[in-house]
């Protein structure tokens, strides 16, 4: 089936009057290639929402590389079977036993970090995106392949009314990790930035950082990715692994490609730092001190995220405002639209559509 184009959706559901007895669900019960159609379309029982939970109805569900991960078993599984997908939209239908942020019908997002323990050094230091009881939606939980999803009250977002369904998703984890990662590149208003990859995280990233007043170079091996880029505003584009024509002050990797550290290292100016965005890599070569990290070069990585990076972006998104591309796909067609992002077939990010499933 060919994906739907263009839609836009800025009108708020109204409350469920009925929660059906089953919902549509794509599950991995076994992780292999995504070319195998591992995603299974199953009838389930709807979770219910329990103490300090939202019960949501998904009406759109953003394709994230992790849930590629997940499907083909590069995130080892931790569960028999899971309902992948954490960059949710949807409307509140049920509200479980002490809630109170949110009423029947608000639009709310859902994104990668479900729950924390909340007591542990790195929660009470601001560093909850470390905890090592932190559970992940779509991983740890079901997500958002589904007409129904539950998340605990405490770490659902309240959607901006300027963004459409669609256009909201890839906010909840392209666009929360991509700002954690230009945080975490020490990135500054007029700096000289490079993004290698040009994906989902890219295209919101690049965004953010042309409102600071940066100077984006962007290296990408796909041509309708550097034509996104010229489009977005970036001042030089090039290949993957190109140097670019000016010293960078700081980087990001958003390709999971362990061989595009070195270079992105080379390209560094002095006191540059360099963020790796992904929760998976494959190996990093050799690096060698002088060449690569010497004048007080800087590699880190990016871990999840913090419900302040969502609540800033979400907010910042509203501002500016950031506008997603988006190719959207039915609910049913998830395996295909991982198959595209997996071979770089996308042009921004992959949006399943849920609120068709759940009207039918």
């Amino acid at each position: 089936m060919r994906p739907l184009l263009c839609y836009d959706a800025r009108c708020r559901q109204p409350p469920a009057a009925v929660i059906k007895k089953t919902m549509k669900a794509l599950v991995v019960r076994q992780p292999r290639p995504i070319e195998e159609r591992p995603l299974e379309l199953m009838e389930l029982p709807p979770p219910e929402a329990g103490r300090g939970e939202l019960l949501v109805r998904v009406r759109a569900c953003g394709v994230c590389r992790t849930d590629l991960h997940v499907v083909e078993g590069d995130l080892p599984p931790v569960r028999d079977r899971v309902v992948p997908g954490h960059q949710v939209v949807g409307t509140v239908a049920g509200l479980g036993p002490g809630t109170s942020r949110f009423r029947l019908g608000d639009r709310v997002g859902i994104a990668w970090l479900q729950s924390t323990c909340g007591r542990c050094r790195y929660c009470s230091r601001g560093q909850e995106n470390l905890c090592p009881d932190a559970r992940f939606t779509g991983y740890h939980v079901d997500g958002g392949y589904a007409e129904y999803a539950v998340v605990p009250e405490k770490f659902a977002y309240p959607i901006p009314p300027s963004l459409g369904d669609a256009e909201a998703t890839p906010l909840l984890c392209a666009g929360i990790i991509g700002y954690r990662a230009l945080r975490r590149a020490n990135t500054r208003p007029g700096c000289r930035l490079g993004l290698y990859g040009f994906g989902s995280s890219a295209h919101i990233a690049i965004q953010v950082a042309r409102h600071w007043g940066c100077e984006v170079y962007v290296m990408t091996r796909e041509l309708k990715h550097r034509e996104l880029a010229r489009t977005l505003g970036a001042v030089w584009v090039g290949d993957a692994a190109e140097r670019p024509p000016a010293p960078l002050d700081a980087a990001i990797l958003f390709a999971p490609v362990g061989r595009l550290v070195p270079p992105a290292l080379e390209a560094l100016d002095r006191g540059g730092t360099l963020a790796i965005a992904g929760i998976y890599l494959t190996d990093v070569p050799p690096l060698q001190y002088e060449r690569h990290l010497f004048y007080e070069k800087n590699v880190c990585s990016v871990t999840a995220n913090t419900r302040a990076d969502g609540e800033e972006l979400l907010t910042l998104a509203g501002e500016i405002p950031i506008r997603p591309h988006t190719t959207v796909f039915p609910l049913v067609e998830a395996n295909e639209a991982l198959r595209r992002l997996k071979h770089d077939g996308l042009e921004g990010t992959g949006v399943l559509l849920v609120e068709s499933v759940a009207e039918g």
